[in-house]
């Protein structure tokens, strides 16, 4: 019996053509509820842009992808970048004509590339962004997350400037920043299980993107959207339909979760 459901936002929960929640979605996810069933949201959406989800009822979020897990705005966990890390990133993506974007509770930029197609495409692709964020205040506060917007012939000048760190891709033209440890849905998930006393094969996971790979691979159960990534449905233990063509209702119908 499945007692818990992890779902990605954009292109999931969220049509990938015009970033709306379709009815039967909506329906789906309260007929969950009314079941006693978990309903988690894993995105890489910064916590604030998460409001929405709130009103539904929804109460814990996994937000960052996974860099900050809250539960009732109590906060389960943090991975916390260290403040020399993010100013040597960013001083070098200035320096270089890069736009950086930090997950605080909320979204914040670097103040470069506001007229750049490619970053301004991806914000709209990741975060349902039609408007280029405000620019940080200050980088000493506690900074969750991350992103550097560089294709990987761009990204190469970082990855040999900052051997330490990692970057990983996650979109053509966003890659997160890491140091030792690794921020990602799928350890985020294990915490909101633990805190739950839930195990993982009584977990569902829906995804569309490259950061949802991990998360599909841990659970019980994991779902691709039908307009999700390739190498996402190869791993999948299903593909349903597209989220604008009611792929969250049908997956949960076909497996009698609703």
């Amino acid at each position: 019996m499945y007692k818990i459901v992890f779902f990605d936002v954009d292109g999931t929960l969220l049509s990938e053509i015009d970033r709306k929640m379709p009815l039967s979605t909506k329906v789906a996810i309260e007929k969950l509820m009314e079941r006693g069933i978990k309903v988690v949201l894993a995105t890489g959406r910064p916590y604030n842009l998460c409001a929405e989800f709130k009103m539904m009822g929804i109460d814990t979020f996994i937000s960052a992808n996974g860099a900050l897990v809250k539960c009732n705005e109590n906060t389960i966990y943090k991975s916390v970048l260290t403040t020399e890390t993010v100013e040597s990133v960013s001083a070098f993506a200035e320096l270089n004509g890069h736009g950086i974007s930090y997950f605080t509770e909320g979204y914040t930029m670097n103040g470069i590339g506001s007229e750049n197609g490619r970053i301004m495409n991806a914000l709209r692709e990741t975060l349902s962004l039609m408007d280029y964020p405000e620019k940080m205040g200050s980088l000493s506060e506690e900074i969750y997350g991350m992103c550097l917007y560089a294709d990987d012939s761009e990204a190469q000048k970082f990855v040999d400037r900052f051997p330490a760190l990692s970057f990983k891709r996650w979109h053509g033209y966003v890659m997160s920043v890491f140091e030792e440890t690794e921020a990602c849905k799928s350890s985020a998930i294990q915490r909101v299980l633990e805190h739950f006393n839930i195990c993982k094969s009584e977990a569902i996971a829906f995804g569309d993107g490259g950061n949802d790979i991990d998360m599909l691979e841990y659970v019980g159960l994991g779902i691709a959207m039908g307009n999700g990534g390739q190498q996402l449905q190869q791993i999948a233990d299903f593909v349903t339909k597209k989220a604008s063509e009611d792929g969250i209702s049908y997956a949960l119908e076909k497996f009698g979760i609703i």
